[in-house]
């Protein structure tokens, strides 16, 4: 029998121009999920850009730098989310960032400048967001979901800034570009009702005909893929 660790820490980190109640109710979620499975823990709220009153062109200016993710001094939101992390951080043995929008490619900056400094057992999520290049030794510890249309294409706008390509060289002399060569090591669309903000809605009218929320959808194939590991 497997035996689960026994302490992790969760922390949502949210985009440009969010509200401060955006997960209230995914974070009740997951609470109520680790008290049923009688794990310790905790979830927290991070805003690596700020909140819903910061200038939104300064916010945006920031997300870019975690995409683009070059020198040490850029990655702005990814370094102000791991400084606010490693004040709750403790002793946890597991550590999971769930990042919207913005904050998926915060999430994933803050792990990397974390790993630097001895974090091993973590895991990134990225729901909703820019496309944010991912170093090969990381990419099985990092996800990507994002919203499709009836027809199973994308309908998030936000999923189609950015870049995951890179060149690769093919069976002959000339190098190929691959479109997936940065990409997460596992991606899966949503059927959700709505647009960008809507990943977390658990109320009407962001149901299905079978009563199934946004909320509902999202966590169920986040927990799919951490399956095994949480």
């Amino acid at each position: 029998m497997t035996v689960k660790p026994s302490h992790i820490n969760i922390y949502l980190l949210a985009g440009v121009k969010t509200a401060s109640s955006c997960f209230t109710a995914c974070k009740k979620m997951l609470e109520d999920q680790l008290s049923q499975d009688g794990r310790q823990g905790k979830v927290h709220v991070v805003f690596p850009y700020g909140d819903y009153n910061r200038n939104l062109v300064k916010q945006v200016l920031e997300v870019r730098s975690d995409i683009s993710g070059g020198s040490k001094g850029e990655r702005i939101g990814g370094r102000q989310a791991a400084k606010e992390i490693k004040q709750t951080l403790g002793g946890s043995e597991q550590v999971l960032l769930i990042g919207h929008s913005g904050g998926g490619a915060a999430a994933y900056q803050a792990a990397r400048l974390l790993e630097q400094e001895g974090l091993e057992n973590f895991r990134v999520v990225q729901i909703g967001s820019p496309k944010t290049p991912i170093e090969p030794r990381l990419q099985d510890k990092v996800s990507y979901f994002h919203a499709v249309d009836d027809t199973g294409k994308i309908s998030d706008p936000i999923s189609f800034i950015g870049t995951w390509g890179g060149w690769i060289m093919s069976k002959g002399v000339v190098p190929i570009w691959n479109s997936f060569k940065y990409a997460p090591g596992y991606m899966e669309g949503i059927p959700t009702i709505g647009g960008h903000a809507d990943y977390f809605r658990h109320t009407e009218p962001f149901m299905d005909t079978e009563s199934r929320c946004n909320l509902d959808k999202t966590m169920e194939r986040v927990q799919a893929w951490l399956k095994g590991w949480l």
